[in-house]
């Protein structure tokens, strides 16, 4: 080849050198950039156009339109019924004294845990919450509580977050029996570990027929273990021979162990009674981050006083003196087999909707800003799932965990009844459920009944993990929400 005729070759050559790399760079980056895109979220968005839906195998029915479709602000109690509780509470943005130390938090009417409200079974009660000097706003969740979806109380979803000088004011009926709490649920991941919650205690009407009856709210204030709001153990006056009730709350992001130094039973799971319960000796309790567990003990005739541990750092002492901390178990209890059975109201062998809920971590774009996430059913925000159901309907949903941690898992509206735990069908008491600690390489199979029309978040109560995307909704076909993410109002439930 002649030297004028290498030349073109060379050429191209080099224009091959220099393009190849610029073409590879384009073949990488492309995608990344796709991914990048798709995870952007507009300054204001519906959840209702979130991600993607999911019928779970059953009918596909409209979720936004229709004869029946109504507004969730439309789904609450006839307002001219007159209360028979009303709570009044005023939040505010202030310094907390814990521990003798000076903690940045929240309070409701000037305490944190904020006022404990006890109402009777048939009860309807108010609540007016005002925004005194809570910057980003603020809501009440009533957590466990199956109230109307408009009294919710999620920024975004089923109201406009309350700014400084506003008010809100919530109604449910207190048809339940047991121990709730409630706590904001914007910018839930600061201003729940803040201090902003407080306790719901629904009471029988014909009572409980304990003797004394004592709340045991667990909480973390930078670093500092505390119940009821007070760093160390209380202290709580009893009789010998007294039956005694312990309500455990655990409103941190993390499970808590609880035991006693006799023995006890365990009378209710997150509200709902144990059907038999039997004594327990040589096992604690998980109290899920979220959960509620209500022990039962005797005091015994010897005068001898009695520890509760909650948590390995705090205790509810019952009677005079000291006693020594009782060791902690060396297994929890299992609730899958505690108690004795009795037939459900409904037949899950006969489910109208089956649901997966996947939990895993990959790496991905959430709201442009690149990282590993938590994903649900291999998807990461906010192309998460939604899930779609019908008034009536009977649901089973398969919660399976490979994320490498643990989940406290919570749906907003219902109760769920445990069927199996990786593939261990219950054989106890029912194991009904709000909020269900699912460890890694763990599967629940759980079902419900969809009474409790409206739109409702289902996530994860370690509240961080929750802020970084791991939330899907559980939405009743025809119910709209007026409500947007962001916007004018800065509604940011997580």
């Amino acid at each position: 080849m002649t030297e004028a005729a290498a030349t073109p070759v060379r050429k191209a050559r080099v224009r091959l050198r220099v393009v190849m790399p610029v073409v590879a760079t384009v073949v990488i980056l492309a995608p990344l950039v796709w991914l990048w895109q798709a995870s952007l979220v507009p300054g204001s968005y519906s959840v209702m156009g979130m991600g993607y839906l999911d019928y779970g195998g059953g009918p596909v029915v409209g979720h936004d339109h229709g004869a029946s479709g109504r507004a969730i602000t439309d789904l609450r109690l006839d307002p001219a019924k007159k209360a028979d509780i009303v709570v009044d509470l005023v939040a505010a943005q202030q310094q907390l004294t814990i521990g003798g130390k000076q903690i940045a938090g929240y309070t409701l009417n000037s305490t944190s845990p904020g006022p404990t409200i006890t109402a009777h079974q048939g009860q309807l009660v108010e609540v007016h919450l005002r925004n005194a000097s809570v910057k980003a706003g603020v809501t009440l969740h009533w957590h466990g509580y199956d109230v109307p979806a408009s009294m919710d109380g999620v920024a975004g979803v089923t109201q406009d977050e309350v700014p400084i000088g506003g008010e809100f004011t919530y109604r449910f009926m207190a048809d339940q029996v047991g121990t709730f709490w409630y706590h904001s649920h914007q910018v839930s991941h600061e201003q729940v570990i803040g201090g902003l919650f407080g306790a719901l205690v629904v009471l029988p009407k014909a009572g409980t027929g304990d003797d004394l009856d004592v709340l045991a709210t667990a909480h973390t204030y930078g670093a500092q273990k505390t119940i009821n709001g007070v760093a160390g153990d209380l202290r709580v006056a009893a009789k010998p021979g007294q039956h005694v009730r312990v309500r455990v709350v655990n409103t941190d992001n993390g499970p808590i162990q609880t035991w006693s130094s006799v023995p006890y039973k365990l009378v209710s799971i997150d509200g709902d009674d144990v059907n038999a319960p039997t004594d327990v000796t040589d096992r604690s309790v998980t109290v899920t981050g979220g959960g509620r567990a209500d022990l039962g003990l005797t005091m015994p005739t010897a005068g001898i006083p009695v520890r509760v541990q909650v948590s390995k750092g705090t205790a509810v002492i019952l009677g005079s003196g000291d006693v020594a901390a009782p060791p902690q178990p060396a297994a929890p209890l299992d609730l899958l087999s505690y108690g004795s059975p009795r037939p459900l109201t409904f037949d899950p062998a006969k489910a109208d909707r089956h649901f997966l809920y996947s939990v895993g971590h990959r790496p991905g774009f959430v709201k442009g800003v690149p990282g590993l996430w938590w994903s649900i059913n291999g998807h990461i925000y906010p192309n998460v799932p939604m899930y779609v159901v019908r008034q009536g309907d009977v649901v089973v949903m398969r919660i399976d965990n490979h994320s490498g941690e643990a989940h406290p898992m919570h749906l907003h509206g219902h109760h769920a009844v445990v069927l199996a735990r990786n593939g261990v069908a219950a054989t106890g008491s029912p194991w009904r459920m709000d909020s269900l600690e699912v460890l890694n390489g763990e599967v629940y199979d759980i079902a419900f009944v969809a009474d409790n029309p409206g739109i409702w978040i289902d996530h994860c109560h370690n509240l961080k993990h929750a802020a970084q995307g791991m939330v899907a909704h559980l939405m009743y076909a025809g119910v709209t929400t007026p409500y947007q993410i962001g916007g004018r109002a800065d509604n940011d439930p997580e």
